[in-house]
């Protein structure tokens, strides 16, 4: 998603335990710049700002100072945090330091506020069922994967959202998908609001606002460097809006109906900076006391960006464990191209051709059934893989292998 900051995708140092314990976290933060949009935020320590100049005063006067002398870590600002109800933390999709002080983040304020709502753009409205069963144990994470489509519809790796999955499930707490389902901006996107059904335009938010011209300048910089995408700026505008418009309205429905509930909202960055995206939006439904924290920021940092910016040690996610083979990329079947030198694919005598039918017995028929299938696998894992050979002049034949991954 164009607004989701991807960040400059080096690798990532440092050991990540899936443990996820507190005091690994070793961050600190600016106590942030107060988004005047919200109600109910404090004024920003660590920035000290002048008065606004006169006509006639030198504009470098009333230069904003951070106070590096200032600066806080997670139990320092955990006070002003739990006195809102809505609390947004951003993230850059990829980032495992970005969910784990999420995660962290939601742990602190479930301990002050028991009623608490965890709000996730992860995950698209139509499956908000699926999300109940799972929280409720009724479903398994590999049934949660599959029956929300995670795979096709948001497609990162889930081991950076299963920690907090698992800790709203072990405090049963309510896990609110905000997205909007794929196929209505998909549709916005290609051909526009006006090529929307009846029914479609059913699932549409009430109201789209669209008076932030800094925002719309905003979103036109980041459409202007991704030419050749094929779609109108006033599609992709009205895609991005119906994206905060419609997850502004889901939360604002939920917390209505729920008055004795606070709500944690995890989403994109960009949908959160500066207030533009989904905080105005939702202030709009439902004035509500809010505070906007940062997973760090790539931009310039200006007063108003957000009320704190987190300022993460990069950590990476456990490496994942791997056969050592090329896919077909062509084939929506999951098929060897070939494999790499010294791998598990060419110890095994794995060859090119080979059709994937199951891992450990779970049926491998698509993409998705792989993913699901892998997800949690580590180096060292041993897995069962049955695969079709085709024969020239013979019916294909199955073969059954036992791998250790890499």
């Amino acid at each position: 998603m164009f607004l989701s900051q991807t960040g400059n995708d080096r690798p990532l140092s440092g050991r990540a335990a899936f443990s996820l314990a507190a005091a690994t976290l070793s961050l600190l933060l600016f106590a942030g710049c107060t988004a005047t949009v919200h109600h109910g935020h404090a004024a920003m320590p660590g920035v000290q700002q002048q008065a606004a100049a006169a006509p006639d005063t030198d504009p470098v006067q009333a230069t904003p100072v951070l106070d590096l002398g200032a600066i806080q870590d997670l139990e320092g600002i955990t006070p002003r945090l739990a006195g809102k109800r809505v609390v947004f933390i951003g993230e850059t999709h990829n980032r495992f330091d970005h969910h784990l002080t999420q995660l962290e983040i939601i742990r602190r304020l479930h301990a002050l506020h028991p009623r608490l709502a965890i709000g996730m753009e992860a995950f698209q409205q139509p499956f908000q069922p699926v999300l109940d069963d799972y929280i409720a144990g009724r479903l398994s994470e590999q049934e949660l994967l599959r029956g929300t489509e995670y795979y096709t519809r948001w497609r990162f790796d889930f081991r950076l959202y299963a920690p907090i999955l698992r800790y709203a499930r072990e405090q049963q707490l309510p896990v609110i998908a905000l997205n909007l389902p794929a196929e209505l901006t998909r549709k916005v996107g290609r051909e526009g609001l006006d090529a929307l059904t009846p029914a479609e335009q059913a699932q549409l938010p009430a109201g789209i606002d669209r008076s932030d011209t800094a925002y719309v300048q905003r979103l036109r910089e980041i459409y202007d460097q991704h030419p050749g995408t094929g779609r109108s700026f006033a599609n992709f505008l009205d895609v991005q809006l119906l994206w905060d418009e419609g997850m502004a309205e889901r939360a604002a429905d939920y917390l209505v109906k729920h008055p004795e509930e606070r709500m944690v909202i995890l989403a994109g960055s960009g949908h959160l900076a500066w207030g533009s995206g989904i905080p105005r939006r939702l202030e709009r439904r439902l004035p509500a006391s809010s505070a906007i924290v940062l997973n760090g920021w790539e931009g310039e940092l200006q007063p108003g960006l957000a009320d704190f910016i987190l300022l993460t040690e990069p950590r990476a996610l456990p490496p994942a464990g791997r056969f050592g083979l090329l896919l077909e990329t062509e084939n929506p079947v999951p098929v060897v191209d070939a494999c790499m030198p010294d791998s598990p694919c060419k110890r095994a005598g794995l060859k090119r051709g080979d059709r994937f039918l199951s891992i450990d017995g779970k049926r491998i028929e698509d993409m998705t059934d792989l993913r699901l299938a892998m997800w949690d696998k580590l180096p060292g894992d041993t897995v069962t893989l049955l695969v079709s050979r085709k024969h020239w002049f013979s019916p294909p034949q199955e073969l059954s292998y036992t791998l250790v991954l890499q």
